[in-house]
């Protein structure tokens, strides 16, 4: 089995640029890592390799059996109710393994994300394709069901081609990656980590030749810019134009000089010179180290007079036909940063559509981030964001190229990737000085330079925070206040520490 991409040119009808040109490498069995900014084109690499997309220019030659797993998990995969019903070996051994309920089809809309995830990659390995493409398979999953999705992928055989931002998974299953920098796309042996610290040593190791050539180039600059003056004295002195008409003798010496040469010598020097500068300049052109942008951002949030944004007395909360959420005594006040943690399935998303639903603030005064969304809702946040006044638009797009993505590529882009969409929700919420901002999973479909700059922002933005999520680190330094959510048979509590 052998995945083949030969001299491989993509673009988008949408753009006048293309993605990608002339790309070219060679995959046979095992796992092999994608790895790039939000919105490099990860994805689209994904589909062009199982024969979603096809190139504009050279060929792809890929096993038959292709499948691409995507990130989001709207619909559930059209092989679920054959999946959930099979009783063969390989079916009960998969469902065993990711811990998926025979009910998961029928109860489909009211499931978590990860929960949908698992059954996703579930079906993909009962398939048993001989190429499978896995778009961020640990997005919305903790802990535990984690180390399910990665036991369960390390056991497939075929070519396997992976996107994530979880670099344990990465390390742990790849032993290549393909760097994903448009227009060019770069094979490399090793895991994450190993290829992204080489790929920082060549960065480093090219800025430094382009620096010491750059003060090259200026000495030389300087150097013929001092023999041009030189020349253009030498040529005021063979000049006669300033000697007076009867002295013969100066006229003589310059026709002497003339003849043999001398003065003219500092002409052919700087002439030598010039060359050499173009040489240099044409050298110090071709180092092409990678443009870096600004990153970090501060969120113009404000925080709100009031005490309390939201407060309610214990409750309750119905989670579909059966299961109730428990929880005591709730407030947030206009400073709190909140952390909600629990397993997936335990309400935390449940939770948070209620906290909307009746927190004391004007809308707009809150910036949601929910954990997914859909292509249609994506395409209309893009084309909210084209339709604003030019200086706010202007504003926005700052702060999505700050949050790591290019605004003209997003611009570009027919459809743009779940991060860059994120990013973009972000920064149009930002824009109206939020005195609440509430993220579900905010790391999700984030690169890892980008999940760093968010980390930044947030940790300076002065209004309250609620955060749903796994990423610990992420939690710890960002919130004060944790609510924790267990599960107890058909019931989850809730419980503020």
């Amino acid at each position: 089995m052998h995945l083949i991409f030969h001299n491989v040119t993509f673009g988008y009808d949408s753009s006048p640029d293309r993605l990608f040109r002339e790309v070219s490498f060679h995959l046979s069995s095992g796992w092999c890592g994608v790895i790039g900014a939000n919105g490099a084109g990860k994805s689209t690499l994904l589909q062009l390799a199982c024969g979603r997309l096809q190139p504009l220019q050279g060929s792809i030659a890929a096993p038959a059996l292709a499948l691409y797993c995507p990130q989001r998990t709207d619909d559930p995969p059209a092989e679920t109710p054959a999946f959930l019903q099979s009783t063969e070996r390989d079916a009960l051994l998969l469902k065993d393994r990711l811990a998926i309920a025979d009910d998961f089809g029928a109860r489909w809309h009211t499931l978590s994300h990860g929960e949908r995830k698992r059954l996703q990659l579930g079906v993909a390995l009962w398939l048993q394709p001989d190429l499978l493409a896995v778009d961020e398979p640990t997005n919305h999953l903790d802990a535990y069901a984690r180390g399910l999705i990665a036991q369960a992928l390390a056991s497939f055989s075929g070519i396997g081609l992976l996107v994530s931002h979880d670099r344990e998974l990465l390390d742990r299953l790849c032993q290549a990656c393909i760097q994903v920098a448009p227009p060019a796309v770069t094979w490399r042996p090793g895991g994450a980590s190993a290829v992204l610290a080489i790929l920082d040593q060549e960065r480093q190791a090219l800025q430094r030749q382009r620096e010491i050539q750059k003060r090259q180039l200026q000495e030389l600059q300087r150097e013929v810019l001092r023999r041009k003056q030189e020349a253009r004295q030498a040529d005021h002195k063979r000049s006669k134009r300033h000697i007076p008409v009867k002295d013969r003798d100066a006229k003589a010496r310059i026709d002497a000089a003339r003849v043999s040469g001398k003065d003219g010598h500092a002409g052919k020097l700087q002439k030598q010179l010039q060359g050499r500068l173009e040489q240099m300049s044409e050298s110090f052109a071709q180092i092409r180290t990678e443009k870096t942008h600004t990153l970090g951002i501060w969120l113009p949030g404000s925080k709100s007079r009031r005490v309390f944004l939201f407060s309610e007395p214990g409750g309750s909360i119905l989670m579909g036909e059966e299961r109730q959420l428990h929880y005591p005594d709730l407030c947030v006040k206009s400073d709190d940063r909140i952390a909600i943690t629990g397993p997936n399935g335990a309400g935390k998303s449940t939770l948070v559509r209620h906290l909307l639903q009746h927190v004391n603030l004007q809308p707009e005064r809150i910036t949601y981030i929910p954990q997914e969304i859909d292509v249609l809702e994506a395409k209309s946040i893009l084309a909210q964001a084209l339709e604003l006044p030019s200086e706010r638009r202007g504003q926005v797009f700052t702060i999505v190229s700050r949050l790591n993505s290019r605004p003209e590529r997003l611009l570009a882009s027919a459809e743009p990737s779940p991060g860059e969409v994120r990013k973009l929700l972000l920064a149009l919420g930002m824009s109206l000085q939020p005195h609440l901002i509430i993220m579900d999973e905010p790391t999700n479909h984030l690169d890892l330079p980008s999940i760093l700059c968010l980390e930044e922002a947030l940790a300076e933005c002065p209004c309250a925070l609620i955060l749903v999520s796994h990423d610990a680190h992420f939690l710890a330094r960002l919130t004060r206040i944790t609510w924790s959510l267990s599960t107890v048979e058909d019931e989850s509590i809730l419980h503020v520490v």
